[in-house]
């Protein structure tokens, strides 16, 4: 989500089955290594809120327990969780934040008991204290620092999975792809092997992911990421509205969505990538829950090459967000109740994804 509301959160953006999960490995066989329970959930925003120093409780909140227990009511198998780098890690190159880094714990444990998969989401935009990557001493390797220091701290939760950042924009992607990959061969030097997200620039849109950029488009320069593990997938965003931002009240551009989504698609069959949308969603309006429904059911019917999808999103501060999908004294929003429809299970059992078409 394009970063309109940070600076102020409360204006902006069933125990059976959680106990089949957690007996349920994310990675389904070696013999199918890259197939994996599908991730369908939300987004559930609230540590990334308010300025850099701000007070846990005032400025910023992670999920409440009744939040996650929603979510896992609704048989979602993950939710995409925002936070802030730079409380986590105060200074680049520097210790982490033990309160922060424990908030952080915290809510992953209460996330996986409930048996939902955690998404960790640096939410900065390629960005760290209004420095943006490749200036000052933003480097790459900076950014590979605080993957190699986050990294072994989930490495043993298969359910804990990587995102590298959100929404690279302000840099090109030639930029992008050096600290993306610096960052991967990072995390893989400590061993840990959970799957990694990696987006692209330009807010990740997968309406840019072939746009021209000094040094090369992103579909030029991705095709050539690598892991040693090989168990990454590229995570992807699509809004619905007139400039595919998620900013405005009504989704005439659904249809130049799902034929960008279904360009990347082509792109990631190509090279024998695989997908997961990070973000998308909408308001309301007729339009938009129709625009929703229609993204949906194309990444499920893709579920050879889309792992799964977020949509945006949940969190307790919403208040009246127009594209909140908190419920409301629990009542459900209109845009969950369409979204509720493509978290099927099967016999209790969450559905598999990644599986090569016959």
């Amino acid at each position: 989500m394009i970063n309109r509301f940070a600076n102020n959160p409360k204006t902006t953006r069933n125990i059976i089955f959680a106990a089949l999960f957690l007996v349920m490995p994310l990675f389904l066989s070696d013999a199918s290594a890259k197939e994996r329970i599908c991730l369908r959930g939300v987004n559930i925003a609230g540590a990334e809120f308010g300025g850099y120093e701000g007070e846990y409780g005032k400025a910023y909140i992670y999920p409440s327990d009744a939040t996650l227990a929603w979510a896992a009511s609704k048989k979602m198998t993950a939710i995409r969780l925002p936070f802030r780098w730079e409380r986590l890690q105060p200074e680049l190159f520097g210790p982490f934040d033990q309160a922060e880094l424990s908030r952080l714990h915290d809510t992953v444990s209460r996330a996986t008991e409930l048996g939902l998969s955690v998404v960790l989401d640096p939410h900065n935009f390629a960005e760290y204290r209004g420095i943006k990557l490749g200036k000052g001493n933003f480097t790459a390797g900076a950014f590979a620092d605080f993957w190699q220091k986050l990294a072994p701290e989930f490495s043993d939760d298969t359910h804990v999975i990587y995102l590298l950042m959100n929404e690279p924009v302000g840099v090109t992607a030639t930029t992008w792809f050096d600290a993306a990959q610096a960052a991967i061969n990072a995390i893989r030097r400590t061993g840990a092997d959970n799957l990694i997200l990696v987006p692209g620039t330009i807010w990740t849109g997968a309406s840019h992911w072939f746009e021209d950029q000094p040094g090369g488009s992103n579909a030029e320069l991705f095709k050539d990421i690598s892991d040693p593990m090989d168990n990454f997938a590229f995570e992807i965003h699509q809004y619905l509205d007139v400039d595919f931002s998620g900013t405005n009240a009504t989704c005439p551009r659904t249809g130049d969505a799902i034929s960008a989504l279904k360009d990347v698609t082509d792109w990631m069959r190509l090279h024998g990538f695989q997908g997961y949308l990070g973000e998308f969603g909408g308001t309301s309006s007729p339009d938009c829950l129709e625009g929703i429904s229609e993204v949906a059911a194309f990444i499920n019917k893709e579920d050879a090459i889309w792992l799964g999808w977020a949509a945006w999103a949940a969190g307790d501060w919403w208040g009246s967000y127009p594209l909140s999908l908190q419920p409301n004294n629990g009542v459900d929003k209109p845009q969950m109740d369409v979204l509720e429809a493509y978290i099927p299970t099967t016999n209790g059992t969450a559905p598999v994804c990644g599986t090569p078409a016959n």
